[in-house]
């Protein structure tokens, strides 16, 4: 449904903060509800009950994390597989425009300068979801529309053009591609499932927990284990924005080679 989703680009500090906080804090509820209990509902028989069920929401909480988590690095590894593949591309087009011949010479120089603006869109706080479109109305579209009038006067020279214009398409395509893989959303109902499920099991653990030091510093570790794994989820989803980023050394290592 439209609107029930989030934003990997939407602060996952706070989201990771709002999760540390229901899962601490349910822990902190259950050891306080504990001692307005009956004693008969903190036996050792609905002790047993009590974990029994939580430990199939457990081993939920621990499938849907692992997925979310691999999931997120086969995404991030994407990015990087396809901005390596954009800089290996570049730098084949530039080779390409230096074998065509001197008449070439202003082309290369106008995709050195289209593959710095585009690295400096990416790699911006604003620009990563800017749509390639936007980049290519100032970029790759007046590089093509300059190649196609490109005079070949030989054999050579027109199977060259051919094989940069049809390089310079699929440069295109795999724009789009990151654009629209960039778009990706985590379902609001699958986290707040999974904040549900985590602050269940934390409430009837801390049901049955003594209230001293050394246990509230467990469930603190915990909470704060678990909100780091959300947050290490949606960073790896934000991977031109956030802390955990897409290295930019592929597209830097093809600049230094454009134009040589």
């Amino acid at each position: 449904m439209p609107g029930l989703s989030i934003r990997m680009s939407h602060s996952p500090g706070l989201i990771s903060l709002i999760v540390f906080a229901c899962v601490f804090g349910g822990a902190l509820v259950g050891m306080r509800f504990s001692a307005l209990l009956p004693r008969e509902h903190l036996d050792d028989t609905s002790k047993d009950v009590v974990r029994g069920g939580m430990a199939v929401v457990a081993t939920m909480v621990a499938l849907v994390l692992g997925l979310l988590i691999a999931g997120a690095k086969s995404y991030f590894d994407v990015q990087s597989n396809e901005i390596t593949q954009l800089a290996a591309d570049v730098v084949l087009l530039d080779r390409a425009f230096a074998h065509f011949g001197p008449d070439a010479a202003p082309l290369r120089a106008m995709l050195k300068g289209d593959v710095v603006h585009i690295a400096d869109v990416m790699w911006s706080p604003s620009g990563s979801n800017e749509p390639p479109r936007e980049v290519q109305a100032r970029s790759a579209e007046p590089l093509f529309d300059a190649t196609e009038k490109l005079a070949a006067k030989t054999d050579e020279q027109r199977t060259i053009k051919a094989q940069v214009l049809s390089l310079m398409v699929e440069l295109g395509r795999l724009r789009w591609l990151m654009y629209a893989q960039r778009q990706s959303r985590l379902p609001a109902a699958l986290l707040v499932a999974l904040i549900v499920w985590l602050t269940l099991v934390s409430l009837s653990s801390g049901l049955f927990a003594r209230t001293n030091p050394t246990v509230v510093g467990a469930y603190f570790a915990s909470a704060l284990s678990v909100a780091s794994a959300v947050w290490l989820i949606l960073e790896m989803y934000s991977p031109y924005t956030g802390f955990i980023r897409v290295s930019d050394a592929a597209v830097r290592a093809a600049l230094a080679q454009l134009g040589s």
